[in-house]
């Protein structure tokens, strides 16, 4: 697996500011992680530095040059890699010793097109901007590909699967703009509409499990920031409403954009940011904050349970990306009805570290500032917990957000729960996240329990305290039944996530039953 830039891997990331400039929490894959400690000098910031330097990185004087596959083909050695990222080719010799996956994951592309194993890990990573002073040039033509079996091979839509696939029209009043989406898809809800109206540039993206149908834009004429979304759930059936700014009549909805009306993988289709103004900033813990933003005007997203986002920022001139899982405003203690999300404002809880790039940045951000936030990734679906008896949900640190929602989730809408209990795991109690509210909440919903575990207690603790393992997941992690029906979720940092799953699999709980949160 090719991991340019492969923040995933990347250990020891609380002491480490170039790692926390990616990732808050790491995350766990079915590949093997592999801890690949970094020489002195060797940090993501040191690596803008050494781009800013003014030194030759490509190794040919500052000149471009169309390279041939013959000619990549050559560069396949550590002390001489070229590797090839969607038609552009990049020596990437210097940066191998920065590289968090280690120089052999860089190895796996060497002198061919590692766009697919590139894409497999890290398609949010913006390589153009963290590799650009180590750009070669373009490709003359068609570069050879990486060694087969490393990826399976992309499917093509079945003739059935085409016949399935989404379309749209549009029609007019003297004051609107209505673009109808037929999904032909049942089930469809607001979760699975994404909508941005900015400066006459309108995109529309439906979500169909792993594909999403395209609407993109340049609007003939100028519409108000307000877009209204009306879904028709049972027949599948997505209306966009934009207001004209003048009351004429458009002859057209407006010229195409690239990927306008596609429907393919998600995987293949870029991610989508937009500027999101931060509102407020609150404390949670003494390294905790509750950052909220608020989605631009001509913007219909929601992010569904389970799923996470991305951030980016410049810094030192570079594009930063790290992912974060939105929570709520504030742990709901009543579950009698489904909450109402306003659909205007994003909730993020992050942890600040003293050395971190990243979260130094955010935590620099005044009200009023903007941040670039994703469209939202990840593959848990709610039908895991909807057809479950038991849920158990363990929890590293901030691996507590993705819970937020779930617990939420849980609690209001799902009947068949018989119980729902949380083993959230910490260095002291001053890093508990909620901790009172967790508290209430287990004494107002008998369904629900939650147990407190601390690495480094205080003298005073008088709870569990020790690091996830086989002997605590043994005496926390039960069914209600013996056949009772269970999920198992779990997040935190790689090493937690890694050993919880194994610790899980080796007490006899299947692989179907465990649903490991990754970004």
């Amino acid at each position: 697996m090719l991991c340019v830039l492969d923040l995933h891997l990347w250990r020891g990331f609380e002491n480490t500011c170039c790692l926390e400039a990616f990732l808050g929490k790491q995350t766990w894959t079915k590949v093997a992680l592999r801890n690949v400690p970094l020489k002195p000098g060797r940090s993501l910031m040191d690596w803008i530095r050494l781009t800013k330097s003014g030194k030759d990185l490509t190794g040919l004087k500052g000149r471009l040059t169309e390279v041939t596959e013959d000619e990549l083909s050559k560069h396949n050695k550590k002390e001489d890699c070229w590797i090839c990222i969607r038609g552009f080719v990049y020596n990437v010799t210097p940066y191998m010793e920065y590289h968090p996956g280690g120089e052999d994951e860089l190895m796996k592309a060497a002198g061919a097109d590692g766009t697919d194993l590139f894409d497999q890990v890290h398609r949010w990573v913006n390589y153009e901007s963290m590799l650009k002073e180590c750009l070669v040039g373009r490709m003359a033509v068609k570069p050879v590909a990486a060694p087969k079996g490393v990826l399976p091979e992309k499917k093509v839509l079945a003739s059935s699967a085409k016949d399935l696939s989404p379309s749209y029209d549009w029609f007019q009043t003297d004051s609107l703009i209505t673009i109808v989406i037929y999904t032909k898809q049942k089930d469809m809800n607001a979760d699975l509409v994404i909508v941005d109206c900015q400066d006459k540039q309108l995109r529309g993206e439906i979500i169909m499990d792993d594909h999403s149908y395209l609407v993109e834009v340049d609007l003939d004429h100028a519409v108000s920031e307000d877009v209204a979304v009306n879904i028709a759930e049972k027949v599948g059936k997505v209306e966009i409403i934009l207001n004209k700014k003048d009351n004429i009549h458009w002859k057209m909805l407006g010229q195409p954009c690239e990927g306008h009306n596609t429907f393919i993988k998600r995987t293949d289709r870029g991610l989508f940011y937009r500027k999101c103004k931060l509102i407020s900033k609150t404390e949670v813990t003494h390294d905790t904050k509750l950052f909220c933003l608020m989605l631009p005007r001509g913007t219909h997203l929601r992010i569904p349970t389970g799923q996470h986002v991305y951030l980016k920022h410049i810094i030192a001139g570079t594009e930063v990306v790290k992912p974060y899982t939105p929570v709520l405003p504030f742990l709901p203690l009543d579950f009698q009805e489904p909450p109402c999300h306003d659909g205007v404002h994003i909730y993020l809880m992050i942890k600040i570290y003293s050395h971190g790039l990243f979260t130094q940045a955010l935590d620099h951000l005044q009200i009023g500032d903007y941040i670039s936030v994703s469209n939202p990734e990840g593959n848990f679906k709610k039908s895991q917990v909807q057809t479950s008896e038991d849920l158990l949900l363990l929890a590293g640190g901030t691996g507590f957000t993705p819970m937020v929602k779930l617990l939420n989730f849980a609690l209001t809408e799902v009947s068949c729960l018989r119980t729902v209990k949380l083993i959230f795991f910490n260095k002291t109690e001053d890093d508990i996240l909620w901790k009172n509210r967790l508290e209430q909440l287990a004494l107002k919903d008998e369904r629900f329990e939650v147990q407190f575990i601390l690495s480094q207690p205080s003298k005073d603790w008088v709870g569990k305290q020790g690091k996830i393992s086989s002997s605590l997941l043994s005496e926390f992690v039960k069914r209600s039944r013996r056949d009772s029906k269970v999920l198992i979720c779990i997040c935190g940092p790689a090493p937690f996530t890694e050993q919880g799953v194994q610790y899980l699999k080796d007490l006899g709980y299947s692989q179907e039953e465990i649903h490991a949160f990754t970004a």
